[in-house]
């Protein structure tokens, strides 16, 4: 049976992030020894944080974790051991049990890495992706996502200009289609900024 995109208003984090209207908001990329990110909204209202952990020859994976406004952990990303197949795992809280599997997001070939990815959600058995992300200008600094195999867009992601050559902060505009998970769309697109690589 051929793979069933979830339909709009789906809650993969959780329903209260499926807002009825479009969603804009600013990622912000701190460049520190430890990549961390603030997720505001056009307000400057503090929605997400997202944590990472410092990569060293004793833990070499990198892992990065959702916050909610309040500080409470809504999900644990886990890059590959090898990075070079750049894939990584999303869990529910800080979990890394499969039971909690949220998604999976991986390049559609070796020599695509972060130009193309597909990414399965954890009830997905099949080869056909629940979503895709496509670059869409030379550097990676732009990405639209969208359902499965299908031309509908549900996010894009954006560099800002005036960011474009700071070596101490980026700022991302992100807008989310109405009733799409925005903080699976964030969780998502903090996996395309691997720490200390410039865009």
């Amino acid at each position: 049976m051929a793979n069933q995109s979830p339909p709009f208003g789906t809650p993969l984090i959780g329903l209260q992030y499926c807002a009825p209207d479009p969603v804009d908001l600013i990622i912000t990329k701190e460049r520190t020894i430890r990549d961390n990110f603030t997720v505001t909204d056009v307000k400057g209202n503090i929605v997400f944080t997202v944590q990472s952990s410092l990569v060293t020859f004793v833990t070499p994976r990198q892992h990065l974790f959702l916050l909610d406004a309040d500080g409470n952990p809504l999900v644990h990303l886990r890059r590959a051991l090898l990075a070079a197949n750049d894939n990584w795992k999303a869990f529910r809280g800080r979990s890394t049990e499969s039971k909690d599997l949220i998604f999976i997001r991986k390049p559609s070939s070796f020599f695509q890495l972060r130009e193309k990815l597909n990414v399965f959600l954890a009830n997905n058995t099949t080869e056909v992706c629940d979503f895709k992300v496509k670059a869409t200008r030379i550097g990676y600094r732009s990405w639209n996502v969208y359902i499965g195999e299908s031309d509908i867009v549900v996010a894009q992601i954006n560099k800002k200009p005036d960011t474009m050559f700071s070596r101490e902060r980026e700022k991302y505009m992100v807008t989310v289609c109405p009733n799409i998970d925005y903080a699976f769309i964030v969780s998502l697109i903090v996996t395309l900024l691997p720490r200390h690589e410039q865009m």
